[in-house]
């Protein structure tokens, strides 16, 4: 059984093993130096400026307010590395230059940018959502893998939470993320126990104060619960999670969306930015709080958890 080990530099500075995950037109400089000053690893989208030159200053910015908090966390950037993507030769030179710690890279593993990366000490995370993925990228030279379990918010997988950790770590001992429903404290530690190193939370964070998004998603968020997710290709192209409220309020129908596409695809209202986000986690959210008030929160719960795993009967 995979035991849980320290964190390697830099992210043995993290209060909780936790990555407030990159979230396409939602994570931004606030929401990354307060996560990053509060313990936590903020991460944020390139494609979140669009520019290259935006994405730049939205660096310096982050470097120039981190120096504030010496002890704080370190930051992560995600790169989408797929060949579609024109900008990614412009915004890895961008992340060179400000020697981001961690790189996220998804849709693709390019060996040039891992190497690029490892040559001023940064770590690269890769997503992967099952074993066979996970094969593939062992020894790509990526220092973790992002676990994308059934669950998730955004772009998902489709295995439980219990099956793909148990399943990548049959051929994988490095570094191991977990994505997927994660809300609160108690189920980081289950996501350890069960042989993750860290877990990714992205749709806790969007029902926080500083998330860049409309008072209207997150007021729907709190209204809704796991039943209110639905899991389609027909909104991106690939698997992913939308709020059904959402996706009504934009006129359409979500037993009859048509496929990415098809002739009568063509809707003025956009994923992500009008057809809202969330994954099954949703239903465990309540209030909107700060990212500070939310990681004392979490980091009080994880305590508690361990607390009562250490009582139980079971563990003697």
């Amino acid at each position: 059984m995979h035991q849980p080990r320290p964190l390697p530099a830099p992210l043995d500075r993290l209060r909780l093993p936790v990555i407030v995950a990159p979230m396409f037109l939602t994570s931004t400089p606030d929401m990354v130096v307060e996560a990053c000053r509060n313990g936590l690893l903020g991460a944020i989208p390139a494609l979140n400026q669009r520019s290259s030159e935006g994405f730049e200053a939205w660096l310096t910015e982050i470097d120039a307010r981190l120096t504030a908090y010496p002890d704080a966390a370190p930051h992560a950037v995600n790169l989408i590395v797929h060949a579609s993507n024109p900008r990614l030769e412009a915004d890895l030179e961008i992340v060179i230059r400000h020697r981001v710690p961690v790189v996220i890279t998804a849709f693709g593993a390019r060996p040039e940018v891992i190497d690029a990366v490892h040559s001023y000490g940064g770590l690269v995370f890769h997503d992967v959502a099952t074993r066979r993925h996970a094969e593939k990228l062992a020894d790509s030279g990526v220092d973790g893998l992002i676990a994308l379990a059934s669950g998730a918010g955004g772009h998902t997988g489709h295995l439980s939470p219990f099956a793909v950790l148990a399943e990548i770590r049959q051929v994988y001992d490095g570094l191991l993320i977990l994505a997927g429903g994660v809300t609160n404290g108690a189920e980081i530690v289950a996501a350890r126990a069960m042989g993750a190193d860290l877990v990714s939370m992205g749709t806790r964070f969007i029902a926080t104060q500083e998330a860049a998004v409309p008072e209207a998603q997150k007021q729907m968020m709190l209204q809704a619960g796991a039943g209110d997710v639905l899991v389609t290709p027909n909104l991106t192209g690939a698997a992913a999670s939308f709020l059904i409220p959402s996706i009504r309020a934009a006129g359409l129908d979500p037993a009859a969306l048509p496929a990415v596409g098809a002739p009568d695809a063509k809707r003025e209202s956009k994923a992500w930015r009008d057809i809202w986000s969330a994954g099954q986690g949703v239903g465990g959210i309540q209030d909107l709080p700060t990212i500070a008030e939310l990681t004392e929160r979490l980091s009080q719960d994880y305590r508690a958890a361990v607390a009562r795993i250490a009582a139980d009967p079971f563990a003697g």
